[in-house]
């Protein structure tokens, strides 16, 4: 069952690192159907990313589908600022300072793998 959720931001610009397999596109689908096939929701989050914002894709997939890869995205017309492959298949670590204003500055969300479920993204102009 796919779930809403919501994330609250501040107004500075953000870093956004998405990994693609089971997240934005349907897991192995490249190796398994022979082509990507973007998840239920995945066009809206990426759509709900301020344009100034950085994005950044990580994958586990090797260099040399990278044009295959950068293909299917283009013709869907997503927007990304890079993509890093060969990640481990391990966690992902994501480290960061806290601001002195006590804005907490790393955020991590874990989905169930093609379960994406809808996002919220709330962006506080107060903080």
């Amino acid at each position: 069952m796919s779930e809403h959720r919501k994330i609250e931001l501040s107004p500075l610009g953000h870093t956004w690192i998405l990994d693609l397999d089971g997240t934005l596109v349907k897991h192995n689908g490249y190796l398994v159907d022979g082509h990507d096939t973007l998840l239920k929701g995945a066009k809206q989050l990426l759509g709900t990313i301020p344009k100034e914002d950085l994005i950044i894709f990580l994958t586990s997939r090797t260099q040399d589908t990278a044009q295959d890869t950068e293909k299917f995205l283009m013709n869907l017309g997503i927007r990304y600022d890079q993509i890093i492959y060969n990640a481990p298949y391990g966690e992902r670590i994501l480290l960061n300072d806290r601001k002195l204003s006590g804005l907490e500055t790393a955020k991590a969300v874990n989905v169930n793998r093609d379960e994406p479920g809808t996002w919220e993204i709330c962006i506080h102009q107060d903080w």
